[in-house]
């Protein structure tokens, strides 16, 4: 693709009228070997699309180009920013939770770029479903968490199912001391971000809130109650706990979602979703959700416990702050417990439980029972909210099309009349069940 089409998409499909200075840099990048160090939360997934789809040729009926990434949740988000550059390139996304089915089915046609986690594309590659030997362009993003995470193998042996790279592209928040053997580097030109004017600590205020017991559940729901509204992420150390916050939250009758590795993939996918669409404002999530997710405006962090090492502390508090916002991060402590140096706190704070403008949930979202593999489109959904369930357009919100559902966020004291309202009606002639998710 040429490079003014490229950032043609980029301004009208994504709405970014003005690329920042590092997706400038990969603009210029001649080098075929690229490592890109940066941040999270500084665009790095436009950054490295520019350089791949300049790398393509004409589609040509084989694939030309793969994507790796170390989770289902970064892939989803990856290939939402590629498909809406890529006009004219199919690309299709593999990744665990996802049909098989689905997925056999989308390479019916071959795509010319697939983003993919290292052990589906393996999967793929073993059932002789797909044949990457034309693949000229390769982006490992977030490498040196794949190898964290223990896919070297995996991505060795895609690796080596591939032909003659005209592209090499690695992305890290981190640099690493060894690079991965498997890839044909050759002197790779560095493009590192990670020092620069923009430093995120200047734009936190990091609040130590005291607990006067050892449980800090009853200090966690009053901080909560203290803060105007917005949404808030409340990192917990295990499973079974971000459970029982969840639970004694909803007790309290706050908004609020959890997000664990347990979880379904489905059930996953959906907390992230209400989040985003600010149907359920909160989120108590692990480690999980500290890196790798498209989530964006979360105005506060609350470190429910300690974080478990540096770069915990360091990725948790870099989901607030993004991209010049400014951010608060609230770190709950108890009697005797431990504060690791790396837990540095600007002031105290004591909570009131009272906010005159609290989080609230304003939107509610409505789940379709059909989606694209049914040819239910957003601009369908927006047609029959407005023509049949009596709404504006301007009062519906975020809509998220997957495979074979939809959520949709509408106001949430209107939800039920809406729902009512289009009841009886079919959607493209095809009914179908929408429910109020909760």
């Amino acid at each position: 693709m040429k490079e003014s089409e490229i950032i043609k998409n980029i301004k009208s499909r994504l709405g970014i009228e003005q690329l920042n200075d590092m997706q400038q840099r990969m603009c210029r990048c001649q080098s075929q070997s690229v490592l890109l160090l940066s941040p999270t939360g500084s665009g790095k997934t436009v950054a490295f699309t520019i350089p791949l789809l300049k790398s393509l040729r004409q589609p040509v009926g084989r694939v030309q180009a793969v994507v790796i990434a170390p989770s289902r949740e970064l892939v989803q988000q990856i290939a939402s920013v590629v498909r809406a550059v890529a006009i004219g390139y199919k690309t299709v996304a593999f990744y665990g939770g996802h049909s098989m089915v689905d997925e056999t089915r989308s390479l019916s046609v071959t795509p010319d770029i697939v983003i993919a986690t290292p052990g589906r594309l393996l999967d793929h590659i073993n059932r002789n479903n797909i044949d990457l030997s034309a693949v000229g362009s390769l982006v490992l993003d977030e490498y040196d968490k794949s190898l964290e995470l223990g896919f070297h193998d995996e991505m060795r042996r895609v690796v080596r199912a591939m032909g003659q790279f005209r592209l090499v592209v690695l992305t890290s928040a981190t640099r690493l001391d060894e690079m991965p053997s498997f890839l044909p580097l050759r002197k790779p030109e560095m493009v590192d971000f990670t020092v620069n004017d923009d430093n995120p600590r200047e734009r936190m205020d990091i609040v130590e809130v005291e607990s006067a017991v050892r449980d800090k559940i009853d200090i966690a729901i009053d901080l909560l109650r203290s803060l105007p509204d917005g949404k808030v992420i409340v990192f917990a150390n295990h499973r079974e706990s971000v459970e029982r916050i969840y639970q004694m939250m909803r007790k309290a009758h706050l908004p609020v979602g959890m997000y664990h590795g347990g979880l379904e993939q489905w059930d996953r996918e959906k907390a992230i979703d209400m989040l985003n669409n600010g149907s359920t404002p909160i989120l108590v999530s692990t480690d999980l959700g500290s890196r790798g997710l498209d989530i964006d405006a979360v105005q506060a962090v609350v470190h429910y416990h300690m974080p478990p090492s540096a770069e915990s502390w360091t990725h948790r508090n870099g989901r607030t702050a993004r991209m010049g916002a400014h951010g608060t991060v609230y770190v709950i402590t108890a009697e005797g417990e431990n504060i690791p140096d790396y837990v540095d706190c600007d002031r105290k704070y004591v909570p009131t439980g009272q906010n005159e403008n609290p989080i609230k949930a304003h939107w509610a979202t409505l789940h379709f029972n059909a989606g694209k593999k049914e040819k239910i489109s957003r601009g369908d959904i927006v047609g029959y909210l407005v023509n049949k369930g009596g709404l504006e357009g301007t009062n519906i919100g975020k809509i998220v099309v997957k495979d074979h559902a939809a959520f949709v966020a509408v106001p949430s004291d209107v939800a039920r009349d809406v729902l009512a309202a289009i009841a009886p009606h079919k959607i493209k002639n095809t009914r179908v069940r929408v429910t109020i998710v909760s």
